[in-house]
């Protein structure tokens, strides 16, 4: 595989899991370090069959696959010392403690550099290791509203709405792992490694996509809609209930797309929703044009609309799919999380696997890698490691600790 002559420690925290996951599932060797307690991450839930276990949480197990894991204190004395012998080993590091910590323990990049040249070093933090926030508390509804996503979320009458599961982080982690790979490019040719420091804030900006750069060239500030987009006065919806759930068509004018509204408003018209000379004969790629300039009413937009919203819900999401998919209608079902686990798609391209949990005695169905590769596939080598499942195996066998040095260490609580 792509990384497996590479060996990856991870200093386990919330912040730095996928990060890990992507380079381990690139084929390199990865040992997550959580303190002997565990790591915060073992406490998120929700947990397999409710159970208050350290080693049932969903959450773990979603990001850390294809890793061994170990515990360590790093704040004490010997526990500082195991670390700095791991890593003259170690290809790359990968933390999410805030700025300053590692350094207040001597192990900052500086130090660990001295002892491995060719270390890549990745940080994952709020706000990044410098500038006026880089101490600033965070949580993912935080950095969220610091990167402008919230304010997009939501109705327009109201407050923004935060997302419904935490995003931030898996932004930076994912970005965490592609600067790493560009400093191993580098490192392959100048033989030393770098320290790449990482900003949730700026990771998460990309989410707003061109929104970000509005107020640079004097575009229009963004407004919510919710389900839909905002044109000068126009609040154009593009998300619409049906039958068993919701669908998203993309109701707009213009060359590009009003042809696709067009054939649209044909299906409508020959199922009895609109007639054919007010509605369906409309010059659908001028609409938009006709409404911003007047010559079409704001309400005539609000007719169209709601008789969009009683067509769609006389069906099904897969009635409507497969219908727009043969008339050339730009429409897709808003899919559940049941559907994205029965979504053919998927089924077709192999993606679910199922990983073995030996102490559970059974399998579960995982999501595949993150990408296909033609000659080095990737695999999910190894289920999400148990607390401290690699401790002798790493400790005794691979960084040479005698039986009595491993025993006595575990009983002071740095292992």
């Amino acid at each position: 595989m792509v990384l497996s002559p590479y060996r990856v420690l991870e200093l386990a925290s919330v912040r730095t899991p996928l990060c890990g996951q992507m380079l381990g599932d690139l084929g390199a060797d990865v040992i997550v370090i959580e303190p002997p307690g565990s790591s915060q991450a073992r406490r998120l839930g929700p947990f397999y069959e409710d159970r208050p276990d350290l080693n049932c949480s969903l959450w773990w197990w979603a990001f850390n696959r294809n890793k061994r894991a170990i515990t360590l204190d790093i704040e004490t004395a010997d526990g500082r010392e195991l670390l700095r012998r791991l890593v003259e080993h170690t290809d790359f590091l990968v933390e999410g403690f805030d700025p300053g910590y590692l350094e207040g323990l001597g192990l900052g990049y500086g130090p660990l550099a001295e002892i491995s040249p060719r270390l890549v070093m990745t940080s994952i933090t709020p706000f990044g290791q410098s500038g006026p926030k880089a101490s600033y508390a965070d949580s993912d509804i935080v950095l969220m509203a610091a990167t402008g996503v919230l304010a997009m979320t939501g109705d327009e009458d109201r407050a923004p709405l935060r997302m419904s599961t935490a995003q931030a982080y898996l932004h930076a982690a994912a970005e965490g792992a592609v600067g790493a790979l560009v400093a191993h490019y580098e490192r392959e040719r100048s033989g030393r490694g770098q320290h790449m420091d990482v900003s949730a804030q700026a990771a998460v900006m990309m989410a707003t996509q061109s929104y970000a750069l509005q107020g640079g060239w004097g575009g229009a500030p963004f407004q919510r809609a919710s389900g839909g987009l905002r044109l000068g006065p126009l609040h154009l919806r593009l998300l619409f209930p049906c039958a068993d759930g919701h669908v998203s068509i993309t109701l707009l004018s213009g060359s590009a797309i009003g042809p696709a509204t067009a054939r649209l408003m044909e299906w409508m018209c020959e199922e009895g929703f609109i007639d054919q000379a007010t509605t369906r004969d409309k010059d659908w790629v001028a609409f938009g044009d006709r409404l911003l300039t007047g010559q079409e009413p704001v309400s005539e937009l609000l007719r169209v609309t709601e008789r969009v919203e009683v067509f769609c819900r006389a069906h099904t999401k897969r009635e409507l799919y497969e219908e727009a998919q043969r008339r050339g209608v730009l429409l897709a079902p808003a899919a559940t999380m049941e559907d994205v686990v029965e979504s053919p798609q998927l089924e077709a391209r192999g993606y679910w696997v199922e990983v073995e949990h030996p102490e559970l005695s059974r399998s579960f169905t995982y999501p595949g890698p993150f990408v296909k590769l033609s000659e080095t596939p990737l695999h999910t080598r190894r289920r999400p490691p148990l607390l401290g499942e690699h401790n002798e195996e790493i400790y005794c066998r691979e960084l040479g600790l005698s039986r009595d040095e491993f025993a006595a260490l575990c009983n002071a609580s740095v292992i």
